[in-house]
Order: C-alpha cells, then sequence, then structure tokens
C-alpha cells in the first residue's frame, strides 16, 4: 500500500482551509451583513499591522515604495467608491449594510489571480532558495505589482471598514439571532 508524504497532507490542509477563507470571503460580498462594531475595529487594527508588516519585510526599494503609494491611493479611492454604492438601513435588529458586490468579487479575483500567478512562476525559486539555505519568502516582496495589490487590498478594506464604522455611527445596536 502507498503511503501518501505528509507534506502532501499538509498542502492539502493549507488548500482546504484557504478555500474555506475564500468562501466566507466571498458569501460577505453579497447580501445585508449587520454592521458589527467591534469585528470591524479589528479588522482595521489587523490590516494595518498585516500591512505594516509587509512593507517592514519587503525590504523598499524607490519601485517598491512607488507600488505601494499607488497600490494605497487606488485602494483608498475604490474604498470610497465602494462606500458611495453601499446601502445602509436600520431595523428593529439593528443596523445592516448591503455592499456592492462587484468591487469586493474585483479585488478577491485580482489577488487570487496574482497568488496563483506568482505560485507557479516562482514556485521553483522557492524551492531552490530552501535548498540553498535562503528565505524562500524573499521572492514574493521581490515583485512591486504584488506589493501594489496587497498595498490596494488594504487601502480598500480599511477606507471601506472606518467608512462604515463611521456611516453607521458608534453607538450601533448588534443584532439579535
Amino acid at each position: 500500500m502507498q503511503t501518501i508524504p505528509p507534506n502532501a497532507l499538509a498542502m492539502a490542509g493549507f488548500a482546504a482551509l484557504f478555500a474555506f477563507l475564500m468562501y466566507r470571503r466571498f458569501r460577505r460580498l453579497f447580501g445585508r451583513q449587520p454592521v458589527q462594531p467591534a469585528r470591524l475595529k479589528f479588522r482595521v487594527v489587523f490590516l494595518l499591522v498585516v500591512g505594516a508588516l509587509l512593507m517592514l519585510r519587503g525590504g523598499f526599494s524607490a519601485q517598491s515604495g512607488i507600488a505601494v503609494a499607488a497600490g494605497l491611493g487606488g485602494g483608498i479611492a475604490l474604498g470610497l467608491l465602494g462606500l458611495r454604492l453601499t446601502t445602509f438601513e436600520t431595523t428593529p435588529q439593528g443596523r445592516f449594510y448591503t455592499p456592492h458586490g462587484g468591487i469586493g468579487v474585483l479585488l478577491s479575483a485580482l489577488l487570487l489571480g496574482r497568488l496563483a500567478y506568482r505560485l507557479v512562476v516562482v514556485w521553483p525559486l522557492m524551492h531552490g532558495a530552501h535548498v540553498a539555505g535562503e528565505d524562500p519568502m524573499a521572492s514574493f516582496q521581490r515583485s512591486p505589482l504584488t506589493l501594489a495589490i496587497f498595498a490596494l487590498l488594504i487601502g480598500y478594506y480599511v477606507t471601506y471598514y472606518i467608512g462604515i464604522l463611521l456611516r453607521a455611527g458608534g453607538d450601533a445596536k448588534l443584532p439579535t439571532r
């Protein structure tokens, strides 16, 4: 009987987890969502920390700095557009918002496409770096386009979540279930 290598099981587990997370992400892009201030604030802080860590790890060059600035600027503009296209409503159950799904789908597809492309192109480089004793993740941070896309996502979601918090008011009631 043939045994399955442990790294194949780990990759399958990671793929299943990633698929579940993407399902949850796409589910939040459509339909009425409850305004949950604590969760929105956590997401803002989490995205800012992840963004700062990515920028620090990336080792800036002038090209990377321009890419990050362009990504953040585009993300902020898209976040403001997304807020204009979002509808808010107050019901006896609490405060809700309905996001414009098109922007979220576009950004998610952009991220997934870029990650898939980088994985296919950079995977052999990562393996070679690991064998040579170098940092295998350094290849991901060397691409200004990848940094720009991450900055675009961070700029969009931070702007969008802060906008939801401001538009819904700090005292938004949590929905009862």
